[in-house]
């Protein structure tokens, strides 16, 4: 899509989406593959580790308290989640993501001066005037 711009030159227009016709070269090289691969026996071995945990807990009675124990932490998580969440969708909207910028004032540019203390090493390398050869 394309909208007039307030640029000089006659008939300017401007794109608002300006990737919209371009797409990505496809990345199906060897490492690719690779990271898909491991990443799928991953999963496999995530689901084999859960049914093997699954299936030997049969019999296995959980009490009132254990249930108790584990919506709260399920609750627990979900609230720090949706926080925290909340927290960067604050800062995004407030600017506290943006780089930077030194603002620069005369009160910050004044500086006191202190006498400079030097170590014995710095004075001996220093030469000293010269003196009234009389």
């Amino acid at each position: 899509m394309r909208i007039p711009s307030d640029a000089p030159e006659k008939n300017a227009t401007t794109e608002l989406h300006p990737l919209a016709g371009r797409s990505a070269p496809a990345r199906s090289g060897a490492a690719s593959w690779t990271i898909i691969l491991v990443l799928v026996l991953l999963l496999v071995a995530t689901d084999f580790v859960a049914y093997v945990g699954w299936t030997l807990a049969d019999g296995v009675e959980v009490s009132a308290a254990g249930y108790f124990a584990m919506a709260a932490g399920v609750l627990f998580s979900l609230i720090v989640g949706c926080g925290l969440m909340t927290l960067i969708f604050y800062s995004s909207r407030n600017g506290y993501d943006e780089p930077p910028v030194l603002i620069g004032s005369d009160a910050s540019q004044k500086r006191i001066n202190r006498p400079r203390i030097e170590s014995q090493a710095m004075r001996t390398d220093r030469k000293l005037p010269l003196q009234d050869r009389g």
